[in-house]
């Protein structure tokens, strides 16, 4: 007989994709060859930090300031972010209006907490890293917009129109994780335009609606594709708009641990105490090295190869899925724009093996990539998509440029042992 727990952590589960990525680990340890393709981490080896953040922290940590950090963030750290926001995006903000944490999740976490009472109203789309569960932690009506293939799913302002008057919270991750693609200017303007007019109605006396933002890949977009902040388009939307972001995947340091969240400052001042009972501050010396690497030249020198590498891989496996689907194959794939992603199809349901076995789910067809072609891919359900949908998200973050090749000839290999009616 198990022991009785709280309601929420009983309604809790833990990471479909961790679980997957931590299966794959577990077979890799016991010496089988399998290319993980499913984690959005990097491989330090092959993608290492920047060689001067490296030396600035070892720098910090050899000076002793290795006490607490400010609550809210280093005021170092919290001026040279102000300072990017203006950079990049032109778009003014004050350190107080600046929180660092310990990267992008448990700033996400609270935010959910500060915002969402029980039974308050949140909009997420699908596929989305993590929305779900946050909405359980706290008590939140979900209202799940499915997006399609042919949007690079990424919602449409008619999606989630309906919800707007019964919502809280609007949850928008551009560039999207598991996609890698971006939501556009257009559509963007079209949800501010919809945030502000909501709020317009609803005037002082109600609970707000705020817009959600992570842009924690807004520093690795690719060719065409641009990234847009909202506050950036809708000066006027900075009262209603959280912005996270963070060094974890622009600067490929996932275990530095330097998130920051931007937003309006009565709001970042609850955040303040409740990260301060969490104690999920970013350590001391890391906020102060990244305060001075982002002021510094060497960061724009690291990016511009960083986005080279990463880009050179995705299109490396965007090549691999388009000669596969010319070739006939029942797969699709859409272009590269951001991160460090990409979205493949693998189109195998009721697909036969050589022992006459049916592909029936879409968990049976990850089973089958992975066992014949020792190709590890996360499916879109655990993005919180229908189980029944074929896409999948590929990662590089682990990807050496020399195993791209061995990879297209075991998926090929593969495939070519099905039997399609």
């Amino acid at each position: 007989m198990g022991i009785k727990l709280s309601n929420t952590v009983t309604k809790m589960v833990g990471s479909e994709i961790l679980k997957i990525s931590g299966e794959v680990k577990a077979r890799v340890a016991k010496g089988e060859k399998i290319y993980n393709l499913t984690v959005g981490d990097f491989n330090p080896d092959i993608f290492p930090i920047p060689e001067k953040l490296r030396d600035l922290i070892i720098q910090n940590y050899n000076k002793g300031t290795t006490n607490y950090p400010m609550a809210n963030g280093e005021p170092a750290l919290r001026q040279s972010i102000v300072d990017l926001y203006k950079r990049n995006c032109n778009a003014d903000y004050v350190p107080d209006e600046v929180i660092v944490g310990a990267g992008g999740r448990p700033l996400l976490f609270c935010i959910y907490f500060s915002i969402i009472d029980e039974g308050d109203g949140v909009i997420y789309p699908v596929p989305s890293w993590n929305n779900e569960h946050y909405c359980i932690l706290t008590h939140a009506k979900s209202y799940l917009v499915e997006t399609k293939a042919e949007d690079h799913f990424m919602p449409q302002p008619s999606d989630l129109k309906p919800y707007l008057k019964e919502a809280n919270l609007i949850a928008i991750n551009s560039p999207l994780n598991p996609s890698g693609t971006v939501i556009s200017k257009e559509a963007l303007s079209e949800i501010c335009e919809m945030v502000l007019a909501e709020n317009k109605r609803r005037g002082p006396e109600q609970k707000a609606l705020y817009l959600l933002y992570d842009q924690i890949y807004s520093q690795l977009t690719f060719g065409d594709a641009k990234h847009y902040n909202p506050v950036s388009i809708y000066p006027d939307m900075k009262p209603y708009t959280i912005i996270v972001d963070g060094a974890s995947k622009w600067l490929a340091g996932t275990g530095v641990r330097v998130g920051w969240a931007l937003g309006p400052k009565s709001l970042m001042l609850k955040i303040k105490t409740l990260l301060g009972h969490v104690g999920a501050w970013s350590p001391k010396p890391e906020q102060l090295a990244t305060a001075e690497f982002l002021q510094d030249k060497a960061m724009d020198d690291y990016l511009e190869v960083f986005r080279k590498r990463i880009v050179s891989r995705l299109k490396g496996f965007y090549d691999i899925f388009s000669k596969l689907k010319d070739k006939g194959y029942p797969v699709d794939v859409i272009a590269p724009e951001a991160a460090i992603y990409l979205t493949v199809k693998l189109d195998l349901l009721g697909a036969t093996t050589t022992d006459n076995r049916k592909l029936e789910s879409v968990e049976a067809v990850f089973e089958y990539i992975l066992n014949e072609a020792g190709v590890a891919l996360v499916p879109f359900y655990a993005f919180g998509s229908s189980r029944t949908l074929p896409w999948f998200r590929l990662s590089i973050g682990t990807t050496r440029s020399k195993d791209i090749t061995i990879i297209e000839n075991q998926l090929e290999n593969a495939l070519s042992k099905l039997t399609f009616e």
